[in-house]
């Protein structure tokens, strides 16, 4: 009886695992997490889909759906009708560039810049790099099908240095802090994303003790900023003006 009764369980679970499919596509008009979500919303007004996750960074979406309530092409065809959110064929070994720029306030010579290109050479899918050192940034070229920006990051970060987003234009401005190494944490972090939409990018490092800021000044100021960083209980210094040691050898 246990026999049969095996049997027939795995018989009906290999039934229903059947009917599910995976569907992977690219949506190149796809390019934040608003847009994520609108995808989200469009498919799932179809009938039988069980699950979708999206990568803004490869502008990818994988769908998983019941075949006997809808179809890859009904799927497409409802992405199709969007006008801006088109499915198009996606493939692991299929390359996708991305570019991004990131402010790093702590390079502050040819020696960290080095130090910064080295170790990122080193990473799967990084295809070209342009430090910057008299505005304390690296642009970097990358396939975002072998790397991701969370690795990037990351990669600086456990040299040392505090990275965060970097635009071109009148309206973006960049603070640079120490704080105590106990306060370097994704909780402070969290604190500032939340406390004002004028921020669009914080990041810290435990090993140094830094905090680094991307803002809109014309919706913040350097002042304000800095306030709002005490009134969150963030112990935030201004630096002192930097010697380095490897400048004056």
């Amino acid at each position: 009886m246990r026999s049969l009764f095996f049997i027939l369980c795995t018989l009906f679970s290999n039934g229903v695992a059947a009917q599910t499919d995976t569907l992977t596509v690219r949506i190149k008009g796809m390019r934040c997490d608003e847009c994520a979500h609108k995808v989200m919303t469009v498919v799932r007004q179809l009938p039988g889909i069980e699950s979708l996750r999206s990568n803004t960074e490869r502008r990818t979406t994988t769908i998983v759906y019941d075949r006997s309530l809808t179809c890859a092409d009904s799927i497409e065809a409802r992405l199709a009708a969007t006008g801006r959110y088109k499915a198009s064929p996606y493939s692991p070994g299929d390359t996708i560039r991305r570019g991004m720029g990131l402010r790093i306030d702590d390079m502050h010579c040819q020696g960290c810049a080095s130090r910064i290109v080295k170790r990122l050479e080193q990473i799967e899918g990084i295809d070209s790099l342009s430090p910057h050192l008299d505005k304390h940034y690296v642009f970097i070229r990358y396939d975002a099908n072998r790397t991701c920006k969370d690795i990037i990051r990351q990669a600086i970060g456990e040299l040392g240095y505090t990275p965060v987003n970097y635009y071109s234009g009148p309206k973006i401005a960049f603070a640079y802090y120490n704080i105590p190494k106990e306060q370097a944490t994704q909780e402070t972090v969290d604190k500032l994303l939340v406390y004002s939409d004028a921020i669009d990018d914080a990041n810290v490092n435990s090993g140094k003790g830094s905090l680094a800021v991307t803002y809109f000044k014309d919706e913040l100021s350097a002042d304000q900023l800095f306030e709002a960083c005490r009134q969150l209980g963030i112990s935030a210094e201004e630096p002192a003006p930097h010697e380095c040691k490897e400048m004056n050898n």
